[in-house]
């Protein structure tokens, strides 16, 4: 079922903000991975900082798959043998709002080994890699909009068996508290994917960066379709000035709707069609300013909005709703989609001809609830302690995202609390070396653990008697010395041993 809302950006929202300018600049984090040292790249002398202290792998000189790749010389790829889970985890991140940007390689010299793996955000898959990515300019990269909260971010590189991860650059922008609002469901617990970004009229491809746009907005990339098709639709452009376009909360850079495409006499609809995944929500946000010269005044363009089909926007007039010609308007529609395509079609209804200048399409994703963060602190302390070989990787959340959980580590999800935690530990037989430590007792609704068959040494931890919900307890197999400890009689669920 559709479900719409309609946003007119083009109003003065949050008046009490008169321009961007009054604003401190935003957060930016670019990182060159693999990098040694920090760099600028041109044509607008970007900084990007080294890669130091934030994660595995091994760096390596990188060939750029695309033209809109960062011209940058290195990458940072993550073997099989380091794990299959590899994140990198960035601290001292303000607490906002923030678009992060992925952007994937491949090590110099071998081209034709195109890797395909999974990335996550904060523990949420936003982007699985599909073949052929390295030659289509908008799969090169993964985006999405997401809020961090807790001082950090981390961001996990998920292999899948079909080559090693290769991560040329990341990108942490912050950008407004309440850019791409696009209803009730929109907020902190929602992650917004880049499916598509389009500049329509024109064959160049640009960021905003490129546009001189406000860095509020980040640093989006617009793939340029200057046509839909022979025949059916004519580009637009003009060197006039367009008003209301660089507003809060998205920022939209002017230069944007100075191109645009227009139906013909023999193809009226003009229509866009796109690959998409199926049963999924997508926030859809469509761009238009009149610049075509024949059209003077409202009421001379109308047309409808239909999605799939469905009609979403009725009488559209554009110089009408926007309140002249050569100025900005946003409209924007969220949709379930249960097929693999999605069809955006202008229908006129007056004037024969419709007028597109950009497309946004994004995946609506729910954000995975996190592990708690006494739980993941105490097994990153088992792992240290046991020495836990680097297979394993226990890189980013225990738990999530799901698709990925720790090998070793049993999850349960706490619908009351809203978090995951850990009830098992199955790490017999694993070849650890190392000693127990207290932390273990942190896991506090740890029902079974099973660390047979190792070469753990020194003593069972008397805090283990803490651990209240313990119901199988095996460290056979073992050097452990030491006596056990009395306060694994309190463990009274224990029927192991």
């Amino acid at each position: 079922m559709l479900r719409f809302t309609l946003l007119w950006l083009l109003v003065f929202l949050f008046a009490s903000i008169s321009s961007s300018s009054a604003r401190p600049a935003p957060y930016a984090m670019r990182i060159s991975c693999g990098a040694r040292q920090n760099i600028r790249t041109p044509p607008t002398y970007t900084r990007w900082y080294k890669d130091f202290a934030y994660t595995g792998g091994i760096p390596a000189n990188a060939t750029a798959p695309s033209h809109i790749t960062p011209p940058l010389k290195t990458l940072r790829y993550f073997p099989l043998s380091e794990g299959p889970e590899n994140c990198y985890i960035i601290n001292r991140v303000p607490k906002g709002h923030y678009s992060v940007r992925i952007f994937f390689g491949l090590v110099e010299h071998e081209i034709d080994n195109e890797p395909l793996f999974e990335v996550s955000v904060e523990g949420t898959i936003i982007h699985s890699l599909k073949s052929g990515w390295s030659k289509n300019d908008e799969q090169v990269f993964a985006e999405a909009l997401v809020f961090l909260l807790d001082g950090s971010v981390s961001i996990c590189f998920h292999s899948t068996g079909r080559g090693d991860p290769t991560i040329i650059s990341i990108e942490i922008l912050q950008i407004d508290e309440k850019a791409y609002y696009f209803g009730p469901e929109w907020g902190r617990g929602v992650i917004l994917k880049t499916t598509s970004r389009l500049t329509c009229g024109t064959s160049k491809p640009k960021f905003d960066e490129d546009y001189s746009g406000d860095h509020w907005g980040g640093d989006r990339f617009w793939h340029p379709i200057r046509t839909f098709g022979k025949n059916v639709d004519a580009p637009r452009s003009t060197e006039s000035g367009i008003k209301k376009a660089s507003t809060v909360p998205n920022f939209y850079p002017e230069a944007l709707y100075q191109s645009a495409v227009v139906s013909t006499d023999s193809k009226p609809d003009l229509a866009y069609t796109m690959d998409v995944d199926p049963n999924k929500n997508y926030s859809i946000w469509l761009h238009f300013a009149e610049i075509d010269a024949t059209i003077t005044s409202a009421g001379k363009r109308v047309f409808d909005v239909l999605i799939n089909g469905g009609t979403v926007f009725e009488n559209v007039d554009v110089v009408g709703m926007s309140g002249d010609r050569y100025t900005a308007l946003v409209l924007n529609t969220t949709v379930a989609l249960s097929g693999r395509t999605l069809t955006i079609t202008l229908h006129p209804k007056k004037g024969n001809h419709a007028i597109l200048t950009a497309i946004e399409v994004f995946q609506v994703i729910v954000a995975e609830s996190k592990t708690s963060p006494e739980e993941v602190r105490a097994l990153q302390a088992l792992k240290k302690s046991l020495g836990l070989p680097n297979r394993f990787g226990w890189n980013g959340d225990p738990c999530v995202p799901k698709e990925h959980p720790w090998s070793g580590a049993d999850c349960h999800f706490d619908k009351s609390g809203g978090k995951w935690f850990i009830d098992g530990l199955g790490l017999g037989n694993q070849g650890l070396r190392g000693s127990l430590p207290n932390e273990i007792s942190k896991l506090h609704h740890l029902q079974s653990i099973n660390l047979s068959g190792n070469s753990i040494h020194g003593v069972i931890p008397s805090s283990l008697g803490t651990v209240t919900s313990l119901e199988t307890l095996d460290l056979s197999y073992n050097f452990l010395n030491g006596s056990i400890p009395e306060s694994l009689g309190k463990l009274t669920a224990l029927r192991r041993l």
